[in-house]
């Protein structure tokens, strides 16, 4: 039977932390694993710079079907899914590299939100249902969270599209090129759609989201988070995801 992969994320410890609940939730899912999928987990570093190339080599290397986030959001109290990621770089400290971008794009040239492809609502309160409080929220703000978030989302488009835009691209070329067509022009296309199909391969279909975990009482959070009930509430959204249908 095939198992679907799903690939985890957290982040190290940073602001002169020696812990950060999402990277040790990570690590214990990817070490403990889910009956229902491949699961793996990933650590990445809280910097503009890295942490966005780490994570498209991750999607690389694993090519999962679902991609789920983590990152630590101190000053809330649950577990909060996002609706969407912003094309901005807005620091209120500086990342683990040094770097405190302003008012930046993250992509120049990129829309200025990308909403998550993950059942929001139905996640949140699958987790609340738990015992373990859980809300959505609308953005997941401006650090390095969101700066992954808004990469992968980027990523699970062109995945998601890839058949649309071949599509789309075979149709224009054969109304603006017909009783034209070179053999020159035949050999460009299919070397075309070759690399697409080549892509595609590489880049399967992809759903990504993220979620925020609050501070754990190390960090001086809520008594009631401990890493094992966080752990649990990730693993619940994990489930979640399973049940939906691609």
């Amino acid at each position: 039977m095939h198992l679907p992969t799903v690939l985890v994320t957290g982040f190290e410890p940073f602001e002169g932390a020696d812990v950060n609940p999402s990277g040790e939730i990570a690590r214990r899912l990817g070490d403990l694993g889910h009956p229902d999928c491949h699961l793996i987990a990933e650590v990445l570093p809280v910097s503009f710079a890295r942490a966005p190339q780490l994570l498209a080599a991750a999607l690389d290397a694993h090519r999962p079907d679902i991609l789920l986030m983590l990152g630590l959001a101190e000053n809330r109290h649950a577990l909060t899914p996002e609706r969407v990621a912003l094309n901005l770089a807005d620091a209120a400290i500086p990342d683990n590299d040094g770097d405190q971008p302003t008012d930046a794009p993250l992509e120049p040239h990129g829309p200025p939100a990308r909403f998550t492809h993950h059942p929001v609502k139905h996640i949140a309160a699958a987790i609340d249902a738990a015992g373990i409080p859980s809300q959505v929220s609308l953005s997941a703000g401006s650090y390095v969270c969101n700066a992954v978030l808004y990469t992968a989302l980027g990523i699970a488009e062109q995945r998601g599209t890839h058949g649309k835009h071949s599509a789309d691209a075979s149709t224009a070329q054969n109304d603006t090129t017909a009783g034209t067509t070179t053999e020159h022009d035949g050999d460009r296309g299919e070397r075309s759609e070759r690399s697409e199909r080549s892509e595609h391969a590489r880049h399967p279909r992809l759903r990504a989201g993220f979620i925020h975990v609050p501070a754990t009482p190390q960090l001086g959070g809520d008594p009631r988070f401990t890493l094992d009930e966080l752990e649990r509430g990730i693993r619940i959204a994990v489930t979640a995801l399973l049940d939906e249908p691609a």
